[in-house]
């Protein structure tokens, strides 16, 4: 279950507090239109029952849900993957110019081998303007032992996106996808302050629904910090592990 082969995983570490307000794009404003209505019953696939972990995506010190305002349990999930809307969402907060990384781990449960590759490279607002809120970028996890797809992660608003960044593209664990980045103000983006400056985390299983580990507003994470698990058999959307 590890990101990488070298390092030992830490936990989280002391809440910081924060000093500005943050107001979260709607849902509506953003370029992809998730499904809506019932919740759709997914299959499960005898393979799809070793997990990855999910990691921040942003390499050193971070902030989990600084403001109180994207809980997974109940924040909006804009993107959707195969037909299917997100599992759950949270906003990962840095200042600008931290480096973006893949948050799939490199291992399953099990100690299966797992790689990671671009599958999204858009403009992440309605608009298609970088300008509104950054770069889109979507990765999908597969277990290199069977071959099966586990899950993808989209992250949005990601500024200054490194050249190799591209669909089809394999990344590692470390590998630079860009920056975090501040915005102007808008519909899809509505931050002041260099405090309010986040990745906005999505993920999703290939089947049946993956999971978010539960943490305090304002808890101060690492990247080497679980932040939930794909490839999970949770039964609905926005569940804890």
């Amino acid at each position: 279950m590890v990101r990488s082969a070298l390092l030992v995983r830490i936990g989280s570490v002391a809440a910081l507090v924060a000093g500005s307000m943050l107001l979260t794009a709607p849902g509506g404003q953003a370029l992809d239109s998730a499904k809506t209505g019932p919740e759709q019953t997914r299959s499960v696939s005898p393979q799809a029952t070793d997990p990855v972990n999910v990691y921040s995506p942003i390499q050193g010190t971070s902030t989990w849900n600084r403001f109180g305002l994207s809980d997974p349990s109940s924040h909006h999930t804009v993107f959707s993957n195969w037909g299917y809307q997100n599992d759950w969402s949270v906003d990962i907060y840095q200042n600008p110019g931290a480096t973006v990384v893949s948050p799939f781990g490199t291992k399953t449960a099990s100690g299966a081998p797992v790689s990671t590759k671009v599958v999204t490279v858009r403009a992440g607002c309605a608009t298609g303007n970088l300008a509104d809120g950054g770069w889109l970028i979507g990765l999908e996890a597969r277990n290199d032992s069977t071959g099966e797809v586990i899950g993808r992660a989209d992250v949005m608003h990601v500024d200054n996106k490194a050249g190799g960044i591209e669909v089809g593209a394999s990344v590692g664990p470390w590998t630079p996808l860009g920056t975090t980045g501040r915005f102007r103000y808008s519909s899809c983006y509505q931050v002041n302050g260099d405090a309010g400056a986040h990745i906005h985390l999505e993920v999703i299983n290939k089947t049946r629904y993956s999971c978010y580990i539960a943490r305090g507003a304002g808890t101060n994470i690492g990247d080497e910090t679980a932040v939930g698990k794909a490839g999970t058999q949770n039964t609905g959307r926005r569940q804890a592990c």
